[in-house]
C-alpha cells in the first residue's frame, strides 16, 4: 500500500513539472481568438513530421523549462504544421492543403513563410498579427531566449539586433 502510495504521489509530482515547462501549444485559429480578447505577439513554429531539425528543436530548445516559461506568459504559441490538410480560414479567406509533388504544402504556412518553403521555420507576429520576423531553420536554445525578448517586450521598435545582443543577458 505504501508503494502504491509512493507511486501515484511520484507520477503526480512528475506530471505537474512536466506541465510547469511544457509550452502551451495552440492552434492558429485559437490564437487568433485569444489575441482579440488580450493582444499578445504570437509565435508560430512551423515544421513537418518528418523534419529532423523540427524535433530536434523541440527536443533541445522548446522543452527548456526557462524557455518554456516564457512564451507561455509572454506569447500565444502556435505549432503549425506545414503540410496540414485541415483548413483555416484567416482574415476572411480560407487556406487549403496544395498537392504539390510527393507531399505538398498548407497555404497559410507558405504565406507566413513568404513562398520560401523551409523546416523549421519560426513566425513572430506582432499584437496586430503583422509578421515582424521569419526565422527558416534550427535555432538553438540560447539565441531562441534572445529572440523572444527581443519580440515580446517591442525591443525591435527601438532598437537594433545587433545593439540588444551586446546587453542581452540569459536566463539560461
Amino acid at each position: 500500500m505504501k508503494q502504491l502510495l509512493l507511486l501515484v504521489t511520484i507520477s503526480v509530482y512528475c506530471q505537474i513539472t512536466n506541465a510547469q515547462k511544457s509550452i502551451q501549444w495552440i492552434s492558429f485559429e485559437e490564437a487568433i481568438i485569444l489575441n482579440k480578447q488580450k493582444p499578445k505577439p504570437i509565435l508560430i513554429d512551423i515544421y513537418t513530421d518528418w523534419c529532423g531539425y523540427c524535433k530536434k528543436m523541440d527536443l533541445n530548445s522548446y522543452t527548456n523549462k526557462t524557455i518554456a516559461n516564457y512564451i507561455n506568459q509572454n506569447y500565444y504559441a502556435v505549432k503549425l504544421n506545414g503540410e496540414q490538410k485541415k483548413d483555416i480560414i484567416y482574415n476572411n479567406k480560407t487556406y487549403t492543403f496544395k498537392k504539390d509533388g510527393r507531399r505538398g504544402y498548407h497555404e497559410l504556412a507558405a504565406t507566413l513563410m513568404e513562398g520560401k518553403l523551409a523546416y523549421p521555420t519560426t513566425i513572430f507576429l506582432s499584437k496586430e498579427e503583422k509578421v515582424i520576423d521569419i526565422i527558416p531553420g534550427y535555432i538553438e536554445k540560447k539565441a531562441v531566449e534572445k529572440m523572444l525578448t527581443y519580440y515580446a517586450n517591442e525591443t525591435y521598435k527601438t532598437t537594433s539586433w545587433r545593439k540588444f545582443g551586446k546587453n542581452f543577458k540569459s536566463n539560461l
